[in-house]
């Protein structure tokens, strides 16, 4: 901390480093090791989501499989500053937030292959996460249905006092649904703990955005809810964590008022593997691959030092490592037996 140095006199002197040089060295710090786990999560979400969409073609997968590439840090990042006590809300394409959220990889798998050891029992949709030990909401069919439950939550915390947030994930096509409109809407005038991510792949299934919006910008509805809104780079990783780091702990500590930030981003493939997605340009596609959060953030880290390349080559390799055993441990669980479709509902 303290450092010898001769002054004019030729004496020894000390020059003792500001408390905001240390804190601003140790914030670094801590930002370089945080951008290391979040490499480690965005490619164990993006292993995880190739090996699923292969044994889906393979058909060892029950219904279909909605892939999540190209989307990754919209998911990984935000969720990544929640703690244990906090609420998160998806839909169907938030591999990268259950994942961050400490879900154990093999009773993803589980969930992909229906089986029994599943958290679902092997009842939902494969890609209809959920992990009750960290409060992540399992999702529905229906578009936004979701976010009404997590605007609840955050209700919660903020009667009872309590320094937690809630993170809701919608597509942008979600956001022309009634149940988005009102939820945001209450969670404004009540002023509470939670963040609307809007995560805008511009395709809503095949409708384009410019025919499911007026304002293509979704963070400017923010202002007739009286909250803010942001628009920024879903792709890419470093900026954004910049910015969950400044608000979560801004909204947790205030216990509220909400955001909207609008991510924009891309998936790669079809809504679901049974889509061909023929109403996109091969073009469009391609540009957007260009964009990929992966590798242009692997170049980020190898340019500010952060990691070098051999280091993210152990954690592709661990990455791959983790998910083979994972599905392998999926592969093998035992299929649920039929009467387990009469637990876990209501009956008069």
């Amino acid at each position: 901390m303290e450092k010898a140095t001769k002054g004019k006199t030729g004496k020894a002197t000390t020059k003792v480093k500001h408390n905001h040089d240390i804190k601003a060295s140790q914030d670094s710090d801590k930002r370089k090791e945080d951008l290391r786990r979040i490499y480690y999560l965005l490619r164990l979400t993006r292993e995880f989501d190739d090996r699923g969409r292969k044994l889906w073609r393979q058909g060892r997968m029950e219904g279909t499989f909605f892939s999540q590439i190209g989307q990754e840090a919209t998911t990984v990042v935000p969720t990544f500053f929640t703690k244990k006590n906090d609420f998160v809300a998806g839909q169907h394409r938030e591999l990268g937030a259950v994942i961050t959220r400490g879900c154990p990889l093999e009773k993803l798998a589980c969930q992909l292959l229906s089986r029994a050891h599943a958290q679902d029992k092997g009842k939902l949709h494969p890609n209809f996460w959920g992990w009750t030990e960290a409060n992540y909401l399992a999702p529905c069919t229906l578009m936004a249905a979701q976010t009404g439950v997590c605007v609840g939550a955050a209700l919660s915390f903020k009667m009872r006092n309590m320094h937690n947030i809630a993170i809701n994930f919608s597509g942008e096509g979600g956001t022309s649904k009634g149940q988005w409109h009102e939820a945001v809407n209450f969670a404004g005038v009540h002023k509470l703990p939670v963040i609307f991510i809007v995560q805008n792949n511009w395709w809503a299934e095949s409708v384009p955005i410019k025919l499911q919006a007026g304002n293509e910008d979704i963070s400017k509805r923010a202002v007739g809810y009286g909250i803010q809104g942001f628009r920024m780079d879903g792709n890419d990783v470093a900026p954004l964590y910049d910015f969950f780091n400044e608000w979560i702990p801004k909204i947790r500590e205030g216990i509220g008022p909400p955001i909207i930030v609008q991510l924009d981003t891309y998936r790669w493939y079809g809504h679901s593997e049974i889509d061909p997605a023929d109403y996109r340009t091969k073009d469009e596609v391609e540009k957007w691959k260009a964009k990929d959060p992966i590798p242009n953030f692997e170049k980020y880290l190898v340019k500010e030092r952060i990691m070098t390349e051999d280091e993210i080559k152990g954690v592709t390799e661990q990455c791959l490592d983790e998910v083979q055993k994972a599905y392998v441990y999926g592969l093998n669980a035992p299929e649920p037996a039929p009467e387990v479709c009469l637990e876990d509902v209501y009956a008069p």
